[in-house]
């Protein structure tokens, strides 16, 4: 696809959105006191450095420089945000918006994956990395959806 995002800039976006997921994470393990809260954060934990590393093994296999892009300036800048908004806050209130967040979050970047990333790779791993990432996001994103409710 020529109009979409290259491969270097799809393998940088999909790093960028796994780096900010393995934060949130740990900051959610470093705040919440909520048990179903911690075993969320450390299966994100888990599941995208799991992820990463495959990505890191296919970008270098490639031959592919991640390439930084409007969209993973924009997702970086978005979760400083978060961030330092989440730093103050703490208990259920803490609890509520890190799993709100996971929610939109996972939302945001399955869309991104199933419109626009994995139409636009070029590449077959690429694209079949990007195919597993998407499925493992939908789980996330389904298990984020029936805790946020419960909180």
């Amino acid at each position: 696809a020529e109009s979409g995002p290259s491969d270097p800039e799809i393998a940088h976006i999909a790093y960028t959105a796994g780096q900010i997921d393995i934060a949130a994470a740990k900051q959610a393990l470093a705040k919440t006191k909520n048990a179903e809260v911690r075993s969320f954060a450390q299966t994100m934990l888990r599941d995208h450095q799991a992820v990463e590393g495959k990505a890191l093994a296919l970008v270098k296999k490639l031959g592919v420089i991640p390439t930084d892009n409007d969209t993973s300036i924009a997702l970086a800048r978005a979760a400083r945000e978060t961030e330092a908004k989440f730093d103050k806050l703490s208990g259920a209130e803490f609890d509520r918006a890190y799993m709100q967040n996971e929610v939109a979050f996972h939302r945001t970047v399955n869309g991104a994956l199933k419109d626009t990333l994995i139409p636009s790779a070029d590449n077959g791993e690429l694209k079949s990395l990007l195919e597993t990432g998407a499925a493992l996001f939908g789980e996330h994103q389904t298990h984020a959806e029936h805790l946020a409710a419960k909180l």
